[in-house]
């Protein structure tokens, strides 16, 4: 397995962020470990301080071949520092399967003897690949969290409480299940957790649900928008029914891959798909936006679209035509 040199691995972090739809501006020098950044988006922001490394397995025939491992190297000082104000994260890649391992900060903020490593077992970075999310039960009340790119934010968002479900053996039970089979997870088995836990658990739950339709619907179009045939890391799965709606799902066959132009018009209504997968307009929106002159750019937007829609290889994961009838029926009468 190779190994990342450090701008490699900055790259990753700053890459996850960008996907996931945030914004970064760089604190100090974009080479300089630990990066520094600040990360937003709307409202929202936080200051981050990361520490990275590649996970390699770790220490030789001493260790478990399943046991990998960060070794801390190459630290201005002798322990991490926290970022005031903000969030530390220290982080393990695992460049094999494209997954993260986060370590709690306040379990390792001490001064750091010679030679200092952390660990996670490699079950848990595979659940992670194959889940997106997983943790793991490193004892004395540590947890190390093992997640998919696509989920850099919430481990952001959550970094503090997500490590701390050390603290009780029931609350990560239920995110363990939740993190594997998250259907399986009821309201009630979620409020048996503490009253602070809630919260994160249905966060991570929400999350792995929409990661999976995301990476199914993305992977069924092959990043390309299914309007105008555009990759350039600029789609994004969209409901054909929104999940809000009592005929809203999350199979494959009730996504199409959008890019963010094409995605906005579809949920505005100004463009529909039709039962025969033709892509029209919708002329009673287009009248409207001529009587308020507000139609500047209409040729250019039609000349993009293709006639059809890109449709996925497998039949499976096309756009049902039941859920085409609803959707029009709901957007068309906006």
């Amino acid at each position: 397995m190779r190994k990342l040199t450090k701008d490699d691995l900055l790259s990753i972090v700053t890459r996850s962020v960008s996907e996931c739809g945030w914004n970064v501006l760089y604190l100090e020098s974009r080479v300089t470990h630990p990066l520094r950044l600040q990360i937003y988006r709307n409202d929202e922001s936080y200051r981050l301080r990361i520490y990275i490394w590649n996970l390699t397995h770790g220490g030789g025939s001493a260790r478990p071949r399943s046991e990998y491992r960060i070794q801390i190297t190459g630290l201005p000082t002798s322990s991490f520092e926290p970022e005031i104000g903000g969030k530390t994260l220290i982080l393990g890649w695992w460049d094999e399967d494209g997954v993260f391992a986060g370590f709690d900060y306040n379990k390792h903020s001490g001064i750091l003897g010679s030679s200092p490593s952390i660990q996670i077992r490699e079950q848990y970075l595979r659940n992670a690949h194959i889940n997106g999310f997983s943790a793991c039960d490193k004892g004395n009340e540590e947890i190390a969290i093992a997640f998919k790119p696509s989920f850099f934010i919430e481990y952001v968002r959550d970094l503090e409480s997500l490590h701390g479900f050390g603290e009780s053996e029931h609350d990560l039970g239920v995110l363990e299940t939740v993190a594997e089979k998250p259907n399986t997870v009821n309201d009630a088995e979620i409020e048996s957790t503490s009253w602070a836990r809630q919260t994160v658990i249905r966060t991570v739950k929400k999350r792995l649900r929409d990661s999976s339709f995301q990476d199914r619907v993305l992977t069924a179009y092959n990043y390309r928008c299914a309007m105008c045939g555009v990759q350039l890391d600029l789609v994004q799965a969209a409901h054909i029914v929104p999940v809000s709606h009592d005929d809203g799902t999350d199979e494959t066959s009730n996504g199409m891959a959008l890019c963010a132009l094409h995605h906005y018009a579809y949920d505005r209504g100004l463009v529909f798909v039709d039962e025969d997968y033709s892509i029209k307009l919708n002329e009673r929106k287009i009248n409207k936006l001529r009587a308020r002159s507000r139609d500047e750019g209409l040729e250019k937007f039609t000349e993009a679209l293709r006639a059809l829609i890109l449709l996925p290889p497998s039949t499976s994961d096309r756009p049902h035509r039941h859920y085409l009838s609803i959707a029009n029926s709901l957007r068309l009468a906006a």
